[in-house]
């Protein structure tokens, strides 16, 4: 990834994805619930922290610097956007592709517990 597209998604606001992450799910039967619960597990954030970041508009860099990383993060594997997350040099670059995947998983309908990496 070119450092201008890299820079672009950092400035891009969280929540302007966000809904995109919601229509996914709920395209295949899921729901917002299940996308919130895999956003905490991966950030940390509770209820309220979250909806404080989609109120803010906090960008990327942003919502991700100031996120706890779950431990056990590094247990996502796979190919999101052309890229092994696993082999992403950039751990910010990373932590948002952690995220992209294990939404695509839940559009997939895999169990939560296997997403949550339980």
């Amino acid at each position: 990834m070119n450092d201008k597209n890299y820079q672009k998604i950092l400035k891009m606001s969280f929540a302007s994805v966000y809904p995109h992450y919601i229509t996914k799910a709920e395209k295949k039967g899921r729901t917002t619930q299940e996308v919130n619960q895999i956003i905490h597990w991966l950030t940390g954030y509770d209820e309220k922290t979250l909806l404080q970041h989609l109120d803010n508009k906090t960008n990327f860099e942003d919502f991700f610097t100031q996120a706890t990383i779950n431990p056990n993060a590094s247990k996502i594997t796979g190919v999101i956007c052309g890229y092994r997350v696993e082999d992403i040099e950039v751990p910010l670059m990373q932590q948002i592709r952690y995220l992209d995947k294990l939404i695509d998983e839940l559009a997939k309908g895999k169990a939560m517990e296997k997403i949550l990496r339980e």
